[in-house]
């Protein structure tokens, strides 16, 4: 029988800490239909997995209530009770705030009049004196009344959840406190029938261990930790708050022609967006009037901003740095890309890592064990001739001291500001799972195209010969190839819309399978094709045939261009690797990681780009099916395996390996499948992940290891276990103060994350970077042929760098690069990055004409070499 899984996120409501996290979890588990249930105490959340046909959400919130808690799905109306979580993160720390204010303003005048004596500081003289200790205890009473009436919801919540059988940690506070006030009340009534019998010794003596100030200060130190911890939680989450901050609250619709604000909520697919500089892009969308230089480095991280033109995609979230756009909506609310980021880091902060395991079986049971302590402890004492007093000190210390929260909060915390460094520098982690798996990872299998390289093939090398020119042959080929659909026809086609070279047109078009096209240009035969279609038509190949065995060896593919019965030349294509790719490889090595290639391409091929990027594997002729069970072969090995790939066919092997990285200008399919999306397709990031992944489960290490050091020694220290070889006996108040450092310990432990610079150098790296691929070779056949450079009337080329200044986004490399192209006999590629042009002459071009062109385009040149 089929069944229907489906997945809801609860918001809870009423959890203080992880034993709470823990019962809510276990409630879950209990209701039939549920297969799944993971509850976040960081995020108040619990994301649950059911049957729809035997269980609904109605009876998930009901299962949670019964439990002691509130529970709402998210994003709807409340179910559950009021509470303060409710009314948002920033008004819990107000009335948290507020609640602790109230506690001090009482609880300083309580500690001061309880320890005065000790450290002689001067009293009221109503307060002094043996005749005046009814008054002192009972204004030591009239203070502890206001900090128990502004903490009574640590009362009401923690004997409500002892009541129904989960206690937590307000349980422990309660108990404690309110055996301390208790007691002080009891002795009071003691204190004045001493008083009345005349026994004033025993007065004083009970006057001294009326516990109301241990009572007070242990609830004010509480609330201060709590304070404390729930503002450092709240800037765990400062990524998806400032995200969420991103989006601006209306849009400038047109409507007819005319503007209209409308509320970005409210948009819809299709509407027409206009942008002006300095405005927040609302949605997504594509660009259909105007030009811009768009910031996009909140989403991707990338400083440089980005050009826009129309045929652009926008993002939402980014700005408009210059410039003015008009966009077609393309996905509104929850389906734009901000919101998916969003819902990815929600998500990973609401999961749960495996290394959380251990700590949540024994957040389940911590709060029992420690109850039953206590009162072993303190009976304990009793028995061994103590005073109640005493018996009851060390009890309440027990109480007090024990800190659950340390260790609940030791995974959470770390996984939340984990994901959101990654987010903020362009690596969206999918789970905490992910995270967690990543930093074990010893194998990354890299698919070539779209992954190494840029997924689109570029001309690299031109080869006139036979008295044509490169911008002949370009010409000829372009015009040709202007009715073929295959990608190298794009390559050469795009070379010459950048070269701005005016095509003819082709008569007579025909595809020959397997070897290439032809045409009529000029009234005479065009060839464009193999080896083996100039062979059939019987164009001498001139020794061409060696000068292409070399570019295939290169990694390249050539293309030979022929006009009538005249070889014109070779034009080879190559899809170029990614500018960042070789520097990621080298630093995944650096760091023991071993790196495997995979492409379809044949050994030869596969061999030259393997040397290119100094990778010692490379597994050549993958069929696409294949790429999963080559993932497989290398798990069986023992291997921890990460596959990074961009396409619907590696979404299999994405799946399959122990971590799926998908590259950001992917398809939606490997996208989905991925664990991890790196947004801005940078495989530096591939390193950078793990590095990320190695720091947080260091930093959840640093916290187990401190919440159980601190538990381990705390408890027993305040049972009194050295109390008979050491003297060493622990206040209440001191254990109070203990307890509330240690859950702010760990989540400051956890912060520090927010500062981790997952990438390695970055700045030195893209500085030595080589230009991208524009750089392009023109030059005669290798001479190693039948006949000479000379003979073939090949051309000589000069190649000079040129380094400007002013050029602040694409659109101003843009300029220089046509400017520069513009110049008979000069082909440029301009590296925004580097603030340089590479220049490939063929001919004499003198340097003051190549600066000319650059000033008048508005731009400075301050060298050319």
């Amino acid at each position: 029988m089929f069944i229907l899984m489906s997945k809801v996120k609860l918001d809870i409501t009423g959890m203080t800490c992880s034993a709470c996290s823990a019962h809510v979890e276990k409630a879950l588990q209990k209701t039939p239909g549920v297969s799944s249930a993971a509850v976040s105490l960081m995020t108040n959340s619990a994301a649950v997995e059911f049957d729809e046909g035997a269980v609904s959400a109605d009876v998930l919130i009901d299962a949670v209530e019964k439990s002691g808690y509130g529970a709402s799905l998210a994003d709807s109306g409340a179910k559950g009770p009021p509470s303060v979580e409710k009314a948002g993160g920033k008004d819990e720390l107000a009335a948290m705030k507020q609640r602790l204010i109230g506690s001090a303003i009482f609880a300083a005048p309580l500690f001061y009049i309880c320890m005065g004596h000790m450290f002689h500081w001067p009293l009221p003289g109503f307060l002094l004196g043996d005749k005046n200790i009814l008054t002192l205890a009972l204004t030591q009473l009239l203070l502890l009344i206001p900090i128990i009436f502004l903490n009574m919801k640590t009362f009401k919540n923690g004997f409500m959840t002892l009541f129904r059988g989960a206690p937590n940690m307000d349980s422990l506070i309660a108990i404690g406190s309110a055996s301390a006030a208790l007691y002080g009340i009891i002795s009071m009534y003691r204190l004045g029938y001493a008083l009345t019998a005349g026994d004033f010794h025993s007065a004083h003596e009970l006057a001294m261990d009326l516990y109301f100030e241990s009572a007070g200060m242990i609830l004010t130190l509480i609330t201060l930790g709590k304070f404390l911890e729930a503002r450092a939680k709240a800037r765990t989450s400062d990524a998806i708050s400032g995200l969420i901050a991103l989006r601006p609250q209306t849009a400038s619709v047109l409507v007819d022609g005319e503007e209209k604000d409308v509320p970005t909520a409210e948009l819809q697919k299709g509407d027409l967006i206009v942008i002006r500089s300095g405005q927040t892009i609302p949605v997504d969308g594509v660009v259909e009037k105007g030009t811009a230089s768009v910031d996009e480095s909140a989403l991707t991280g990338e400083s440089l901003p980005v050009a826009k033109e129309p045929g652009s995609r926008v993002t939402g979230a980014a700005i408009c740095k210059t410039g003015y756009l008009e966009f077609r909506a393309t996905e509104v609310g929850e389906d734009t890309t901000l919101s998916q980021i969003i819902r990815l880091m929600e998500d990973a902060a609401s999961s749960k890592a495996p290394i959380a395991r251990l700590a949540d079986k024994i957040s389940g049971v911590f709060v029992p064990v420690v109850i039953g302590i206590a009162l072993l402890a303190g009976i304990a004492w009793l028995f061994a001739g103590e005073s109640v007093a005493f018996a009851l000190n060390i009890a309440i210390s027990v109480l007090v001291i024990s800190c659950p929260c340390a260790l609940g909060l030791a995974t959470p915390t770390a996984i939340m500001v984990g994901t959101g460094t990654g987010a903020r520098n362009g690596i969206l982690i999918k789970s905490a799972e992910a995270l967690e798996t990543a930093h074990k990872v010893n194998t990354v299998v890299l698919d070539k195209t779209g992954t190494i390289t840029e997924g689109r093939p570029r001309v690299t090398d031109l080869m006139p010969m036979n008295g044509f020119s490169a911008q002949e042959l370009l010409t000829l080929a372009a015009s040709l190839e202007k009715q073929s659909e295959h990608p190298l026809a794009d390559a050469v086609l795009t070379l010459a819309e950048e070269q701005g070279l005016a095509l003819k047109e082709a008569e007579g078009y025909e595809t020959l399978p397997g070897r290439g096209i032809r045409g009529q240009l000029d009234g005479r035969q065009a060839l464009a094709g193999n080896e083996r279609l100039l062979r059939e038509y019987g164009v001498p190949l001139d020794g061409a045939d060696k000068s292409a065995a070399k570019l295939s060896a290169q990694g390249k593919t050539p293309l030979y261009i022929a006009a009538g019965n005249t070889l014109a030349g070779i034009i080879a294509a190559a899809d170029p690797i990614r500018a960042t790719s070789p520097e990621a490889i080298r630093e995944l090595e650096e760091m023991g990681v071993e790196v495997v290639m995979l492409t379809g391409d044949n050994r030869t091929t596969a061999d030259a780009i393997r040397k290119q990027l100094g990778l010692t594997n490379a597994i050549a002729e993958v069929l696409p099916q294949d790429k999963e069970s080559h993932v497989a072969a290398l798990q069986q090995k023992g291997r921890q395996v990460a596959m990074v790939g961009d396409g619907i066919n590696d979404a299999p092997a994405l799946a399959r390996a122990d971590i799926g990285v998908a590259i950001g200008a992917g398809t939606d399919v490997a996208i989905e499948s991925a664990d991890v999306v790196l947004v801005r397709s940078d495989l530096r990031d591939v390193p950078a992940m793990i590095r990320l992944s190695r720091a947080v489960i260091r930093n959840i290490k640093q916290n187990l290891f401190w919440a159980l050091f601190y538990n381990s020694v705390g408890i027993p220290l305040a049972a009194g276990v050295f109390y008979a070889s050491l003297n060493l006996k622990l206040n209440p108040i001191y254990a109070a103060a203990a307890m509330s450092l240690s859950s702010v310990c760990v989540v400051t432990n956890a912060l520090r994350l927010r500062f981790y610079k997952p990438r390695k150098n970055v700045a030195s790296a893209e500085a030595a970077l080589p230009a991208p691929a524009a750089n392009i070779t023109i030059a005669a056949p290798d001479p190693a042929g039948p006949e000479t450079a000379a003979e073939m009337k090949g051309e000589q080329t000069m190649n000079k760098t040129m380094t400007i200044e002013g050029m602040m986004c694409a659109h101003c490399s843009g300029r220089v690069e046509k400017a520069l192209n513009a110049i008979d006999g000069v082909m440029a590629a301009v590296n925004l990055e580097t603030k340089t042009a590479m220049l490939t002459l063929s001919k004499e071009v003198p340097d003051e004409v190549l600066a000319a062109a650059v000033t008048d385009a508005g731009y400075e040149v301050t060298g050319i070499q």
